[in-house]
């Protein structure tokens, strides 16, 4: 390494206070967590979970486990008990690296684990939760790291569909190479000098680990790790003026609270170079305001969690057109198609597709076979997303043709949270479908039946909020809660839920 004392994440307490972690220091650690996980019995395939906000034991724990030949399974550490649940037992992750709120949540858990054998708390021994420092100081710094092959899993995150539970998406070690060309495009290709990057998305989603940690760090730009439990426009005003950061990855939704606190100017002082929005549509007038508050036109990008980054803009190429995402990144075949797989004409709307062999494709869904032949025509993969593509090749997003709600940047399935809503011993029945909404794109509506003897009410709407914000995540929950004496249903019992959507 020739530069080991060079910064690779910058953490940011609550208090304020900074320091800056090496990549000479995630070398040594990373080698002691990789012995020590293999000394307790972990190899090659096994599944290790991060369940922890952002700061330097994330980015440890993923190095550790890319070393082992091990899968890492990131987990937001917003989920509920339900959530982490079922993607521990669907995994069969054998470790799970977490800190006090974390364990807090896992002895909660009351379904059997039999592939968990070791949990490490980043806050100390606790029960049978190993301690963190203590594990890492016995270990050897020194570890030779595996031999893979791109398509070797290396990383795993679950995503949610219309129907069912989460899937995971499964990734080979090529997932980060694969990403570069689609980080350097919105970011105006990093790295250049003075470059510091920061994003608010938490790093278990496919947003702040791969639209941003991974890729920056692989060009030796540091990032900045401030765990949050919830975005506060002028605290990340205050972040990006105090750290001189250069190049954030901010979520739309994120950008509109921004904007929705009023210019910077005048109260902070920025020193932005790129900024890049993705998860969904930016829309026209947050491009706008980016140019006059910024100082800089906000580049979008687009992809999946099992498709990470194949179309983006990039305003320093002249690859930028108002409400557009943008062209294909280099190293990826995109079209719009039909249902029937055939390339659309220009202006002819249908949906986005990427065709295989492509670099950041996913492998397949965890123990899913079916659920991975059902993404592809042929051999182009499907997204689900509606588009047009012009006769310059940009491509516009029109919206989703499933059920799938797009809420501040987030994938939600409406299936884990009526599954969640029917535990609660008032629900008959539950629909959830997205409503649209100025800030976050779309917000959770709920519809329930109740069952007999129980009557809608303030205080229940409350209550079932609370209930499913508890067991899934904050991110999950029905922010709208309408109660009906029935739900319209097909003849073979599915809910209908465009009727719904309709319904607003």
């Amino acid at each position: 390494m020739a530069e080991p004392e060079r910064p690779a994440i910058i953490e940011v307490s609550g208090d304020w206070q900074v320091e800056p972690v090496s990549f000479g220091w995630f070398r040594e650690y990373s080698n002691r967590l990789a012995n020590a996980l293999r000394a307790r019995g972990v190899a090659r395939g096994d599944r290790i979970a991060i369940l922890l906000p952002q700061g330097r034991a994330v980015l440890a724990a993923h190095l550790a486990a890319y070393k082992l030949g091990a899968i890492a399974v990131p987990l937001a550490a917003l989920f509920g008990v339900d959530a982490l649940t079922y993607r521990l037992a669907d995994s069969g992750a054998k470790v799970v690296v977490t800190n006090a709120p974390g364990l807090a949540k896992l002895r909660r858990i009351e379904e059997p684990l039999p592939g968990l054998a070791l949990v490490i708390s980043t806050d100390g021994r606790d029960g049978e939760a190993e301690d963190w420092e203590a594990l890492l100081a016995g270990a050897s710094p020194d570890f030779s790291p595996v031999d893979t092959t791109p398509d070797d899993p290396a990383l795993m995150i679950y995503t949610s569909g219309t129907t069912g539970n989460p899937k995971g998406a499964l990734h080979g070690h090529r997932v980060l190479p694969g990403h570069l060309p689609g980080v350097q495009m919105p970011h105006e290709f990093m790295p250049r000098p003075g470059d510091l990057a920061w994003t608010p998305a938490d790093w278990a989603w496919a947003g702040g680990l791969l639209n941003m940690l991974l890729p920056a760090l692989h060009f030796g730009v540091a990032v900045v790790a401030r765990p949050v439990t919830r975005f506060e426009p002028d605290e990340a005003y205050r972040l990006m003026q105090d750290l001189r950061i250069r190049n954030a990855f901010v979520p739309p939704t994120a950008l509109r609270m921004l904007r929705g606190a009023g210019s910077p100017r005048g109260r902070f002082t920025l020193n932005l170079r790129s900024v890049a929005a993705a998860g969904e549509a930016l829309g026209a007038e947050t491009l706008e305001w980016g140019r006059e508050a910024l100082g800089l036109t906000i580049n979008e990008a687009y992809g999946q969690t099992e498709c990470n980054l194949v179309l983006a803009s990039s305003d320093a190429i002249g690859v930028s057109r108002p409400g557009a995402i943008g062209k294909a990144v280099p190293g990826h075949e995109v079209a719009i198609i039909r249902p029937d797989g055939s390339v659309c004409a220009a202006g002819e709307e249908g949906q986005i597709a990427v065709r295989r062999p492509d670099p950041v494709m996913f492998l397949g869904y965890w123990n899913n076979p079916t659920a991975t032949a059902a993404k592809f025509i042929g051999d182009w993969m499907t997204t689900g997303d509606e588009g047009v593509e012009d006769e310059d090749g940009y491509v516009r997003f029109i919206g989703r043709d499933d059920d799938v709600i797009t809420s501040s940047g987030y994938r939600i399935g409406p299936g884990e949270i009526e599954d969640c809503l029917l535990r609660h011993p008032a629900v008959a029945l539950a629909a959830a479908v997205g409503k649209p909404d100025p800030l976050r794109t779309e917000i959770v509506k709920a519809f329930v039946v109740l069952k007999p003897g129980r009557t809608g009410s303030p205080a229940l709407v409350s209550e079932l909020q609370d209930f499913v914000r508890a067991r899934l995540s904050a991110h999950e929950y029905p922010r709208e809660i309408a109660f009906r004496e029935e739900l319209p249903l097909t003849t073979t019992g599915k809910i209908i839920r465009r009727l719904l959507r309709a319904e607003g």
